[in-house]
């Protein structure tokens, strides 16, 4: 049944209290079906979500969900039929875009930065690429030697005249001016083929392949080191929860989201931020899509130079500066915006910086839910981090929405006072004292 409570005005409507089987929950605008059947994502819950709810919160009602359709048609929308969302940035931080239309001259830049286009580029394309230069390499300096041979006499059915001196020894077709290739490129040098100093263009041709041999070895090492160093592939042991939740902390509304370095390595210097994507509309009618907005995140300690040995819990305020200010519990899930979430650091063995990127729709945003612990201590006094709960969460009392909260907390701060100006507090600042107790203890 209804029961009564503070009551504060907000865009939705009277801000009220409800009572349902023992439970006690905030309801604020004209949708009072949701405030007793519960929220649409928690009958989607999964049932190690349901336990912790049940356990915590007392007796749920169970209603099937062919008769709440039955009972309220057209209010609630079964998970099947809603819209799936595209992410611009995908829950592994990936970016979820492609470019078109883009003129054959540009494609000129990426060959100019060369260096960056082979190091971006998948791995069997750098292996294709690394037996295409050399293979390549072998292969045309064989034609040179092939044809200094040729051009000296030194090939098979060759006329030879007598007292010949080759270019090079045993080198008299194009298998063995391949093998020539291949041992002086390598530095193999076996012995049975030689150049004979017969020929003074030999000379040049052997310091050339030399030269760009040396060339090849460099750079595709280096290629192929740096791909294996990719900062991004320390950013793949930095996880955040698979969702978001929205209830009270220290005070205050707020939107809490856990993230967690699996290494034992610290991220020295780590920064944490986040943008919310949405379409806006500007007053001078035009539409701006992907607008961004920033989202401020933090820790306790503070939101710059994180400590990261354990797993954090970052909280954004819900205040009048915040996106989320005019979100309710019943227009959440109907929203359309991405919240992505960076977190900047420098990993400590390799001094190379990272970034580490996720995104969360309105789905994935579970109001009036919080974190399940997961540090604990053992007996031999270390720190155990349990990661089964990592993305575990438990429903708690939480406001309806941000009014609800505020008309909440102006009506304890009006009780408080209330009650002070009555027992004749006029400044705040000071305190009643008992003159009879003071005498007494000035006796003694």
């Amino acid at each position: 049944m209804k029961g009564s409570g503070p009551a504060g005005s907000s865009a939705g409507g009277l801000c009220t209290w409800w009572h349902v089987a023992g439970i006690k929950k905030f309801h604020c605008g004209l949708n009072s079906f949701q405030g007793l059947l519960g929220h649409p994502l928690e009958r989607k819950r999964s049932p190690k979500f349901q336990h912790f709810s049940s356990e915590h919160s007392g007796p749920m009602v169970s209603v099937s969900s062919s008769r709440m359709l039955q009972l309220f048609p057209g209010h609630i929308q079964p998970v099947g039929l809603r819209g799936r969302k595209t992410r611009l940035v995908t829950k592994d931080g990936h970016c979820n875009i492609e470019f078109g239309n883009i003129e054959y001259s540009n494609h000129f830049a990426y060959l100019v930065d060369f260096w960056t286009t082979f190091v971006e580029i998948r791995w069997r394309f750098v292996l294709l690429l690394f037996v295409a230069a050399f293979t390549g390499s072998w292969f045309i300096f064989s034609l040179l030697w092939y044809w200094i041979a040729k051009s000296n006499g030194d090939l098979v059915g060759q006329n030879r005249t007598e007292g010949h001196v080759q270019c090079i020894d045993n080198v008299n077709g194009l298998t063995a001016a391949f093998l020539y290739s291949l041992e002086t490129q390598t530095t193999i040098g076996y012995g049975g083929r030689a150049l004979t100093g017969h020929c003074a263009g030999t000379v040049a041709l052997i310091v050339i392949q030399s030269l760009i041999g040396v060339f090849i070895n460099c750079f595709m090492c280096g290629v192929i080191l740096a791909k294996i160093s990719l900062p991004k592939k320390r950013a793949k042991t930095v996880t955040f929860s698979d969702t978001a939740v929205i209830c009270l902390k220290k005070e205050s509304l707020c939107l809490l989201i856990r993230v967690a370095n699996l290494r034992k390595t610290l991220l020295i210097g780590s920064q944490i931020y986040g943008k919310l994507l949405r379409t806006t509309t500007t007053p001078d009618g035009e539409t701006i899509i992907l607008d961004q907005v920033d989202v401020d995140f933090m820790v306790d300690a503070g939101k710059d130079n994180l400590f990261f040995v354990c797993p954090l819990t970052l909280y954004h305020i819900i205040n009048k500066s915040s996106p989320f200010y005019e979100l309710s519990k019943d227009t959440l899930p109907q929203q359309d915006f991405e919240l992505v979430v960076f977190l900047d650091g420098m990993a400590e063995s390799t001094s190379s910086s990272c970034q580490v990127r996720t995104s969360y729709v309105p789905q994935e945003i579970q109001w009036g839910y919080s974190f399940l612990p997961i540090i604990s201590r053992t007996k031999t006094g270390k720190y155990r981090v349990d990661f089964s709960n990592f993305s575990k969460s438990v429903q708690v009392t939480t406001p309806h929405c941000i009014h609800c909260f505020q008309a909440d907390v102006d009506q304890k701060n009006h009780n408080i006072h209330s009650s002070q100006q009555k027992q004749g507090i006029d400044n705040l600042g000071f305190q009643i004292i008992d003159i009879h107790n003071l005498m007494d203890v000035t006796k003694m």
